[in-house]
């Protein structure tokens, strides 16, 4: 009689739960408890090395991938003018390129046709730009704006611009007025297209919700429209800054005597072929410095949307 309390003091002086057949031989009550596993998942079980070593080239990749076609472009360019393969009188070699802009820029020419390409680009954007976007949302926003404007600016834009360049010249001369007036006559159209979508694209529940909160109409486009249509805006402005160089070279061609289009139009006179080929360099690095600005606005400006928010945490 004296055992049997024996064994279940000894039983409940052990630490942690008993075993399964300690349950089953005592008669104790419940299902048997399974032994927990401490094996850990494979998927965290992946080596820390690994993990470094993929941080430390993630970003290196991404630094130096984009960059890999143009050293290539420019390896094979190097070697084929210098085996020959490429006459100078077609494409020189990239150090006769380099030597002309190393003349150029030791006289100040160079220097003098950048900055002033750069200023009519500045000027034809900047009121491009502004038109496009206060039409665009005008556009877009009211009914009354879409029937009065959107069917007659549709009809300019069918027009092409650089066709407007003989009358441009008839009215104003060969001074900045015609430069500045088809590099704006080509921004206006990709962004204002892009910032009708834009709003025409923003989820009309939203819109009715901020109704519902009590939003008047500039609370709706400021904290709705706007933000909702930024994304297809910026593209319209990555997209027109192209168009904007493509019109100042056509501009600068036919009317000027500055800038880069008048550089590259004086050495095909001269047959200069390092010139020529130092202004589409030019032209190719300025359309890579105003696609890393619009990018850059972008990641400012869109850190709400979780793209952008992903791109700019890596």
């Amino acid at each position: 009689m004296l055992k049997q309390p024996l064994s279940a003091n000894s039983r409940e002086s052990r630490s942690g739960p008993p075993s399964p057949g300690e349950s089953e031989t005592a008669g104790a009550p419940g299902p048997a408890r399974r032994p927990t596993s401490t094996r850990r998942p494979t998927s965290t079980r992946r080596p820390t090395s690994a993990r470094r070593i993929v941080r430390v080239l993630l970003p290196i990749g991404r630094a130096v991938g984009p960059w890999l076609v143009p050293a290539l472009a420019l390896v094979v360019w190097q070697v084929t003018a210098g085996t020959g393969v490429l006459p100078p009188s077609i494409l020189p070699a990239p150090e006769a390129v380099l030597r002309a802009a190393t003349d150029l820029a030791a006289t100040g020419e160079l220097q003098h046709h950048v900055l002033t390409s750069l200023r009519r680009i500045v000027q034809g954007f900047a009121l491009g730009a502004l038109t496009g976007l206060v039409l665009g949302f005008l556009v877009g926003m009211s009914k009354l704006a879409e029937i009065l404007l959107d069917r007659s600016l549709q009809m300019v834009r069918t027009v092409p611009h650089l066709a407007l360049v003989p009358l441009m010249i008839a009215w104003f001369g060969i001074g900045e007025e015609p430069k500045v007036l088809l590099v704006a006559l080509g921004t206006f159209f990709p962004i204002y297209l892009n910032t009708v979508t834009g709003i025409r694209g923003v989820d009309p529940k939203l819109l009715e919700l901020g109704r519902s909160y009590g939003l008047g109409k500039w609370r709706l486009v400021r904290d709705i429209a706007i933000p909702g249509a930024m994304p297809t805006v910026l593209a319209g402005v990555r997209y027109s800054l192209g168009v904007a160089w493509m019109t100042l070279v056509i501009a600068e061609t036919i009317s000027a005597s500055d800038g880069i289009g008048y550089l590259a139009q004086d050495a095909r006179q001269l047959l200069r072929t390092d010139v020529i080929v130092l202004a589409i360099v030019l032209y190719a690095l300025a359309g890579l410095l105003a696609d890393l600005l619009t990018r850059l606005i972008e990641r400012r400006v869109l850190r709400w949307h979780p793209h952008y928010r992903r791109s700019a945490s890596r």
